[in-house]
């Protein structure tokens, strides 16, 4: 459990990374350094309409939701599960945005995907072996 806990948290602290790297981005001014191509921009991303909810930056909103997730590892197995359900979801919808909308992708966000559907899976182990190891206990 404690191995599953150490790499929900190492996971979560990943995604403040990337998650703080994208806001950057998303305030940068000057040409992004992560633009690739015209198929992966991450300046255009993240300046984009999409890259706000409720004027609140999307990876300010990612910044917090992995650090609250690192935070609950290892103490509350189901509520990691259902944030991690949650934020892999929005993600989802935020890689649909880049694909059919704006037709370009961010690899800040892309890893970002990647590192919540990581931090989902580990934290489904972690519930399951947890409801596991409470019901051999009763």
């Amino acid at each position: 459990m404690r191995t599953l806990t150490a790499l929900i948290v190492f996971f979560c602290l990943a995604g403040v990374v990337v998650s703080g790297m994208a806001l950057g981005e998303h305030y940068n001014t000057q040409s992004s350094p992560c633009r690739i191509d015209a198929v992966w921009d991450c300046g255009i991303v993240n300046q984009s309409p999409f890259a706000e909810l409720h004027s609140v930056p999307v990876a300010m909103i990612g910044i917090v939701g992995y650090a609250l997730l690192g935070s609950l590892a290892g103490r509350f197995p189901w509520i990691v599960v259902g944030g991690a359900l949650f934020g892999m979801i929005f993600a989802l919808r935020l890689t649909w945005i880049e694909w059919k909308l704006l037709q370009v992708w961010c690899i800040y966000c892309v890893s970002s995907q990647g590192i919540i559907i990581v931090v989902l899976v580990l934290a489904l182990a972690q519930a399951f072996l947890s409801m596991k190891r409470n019901a051999a206990r009763a």
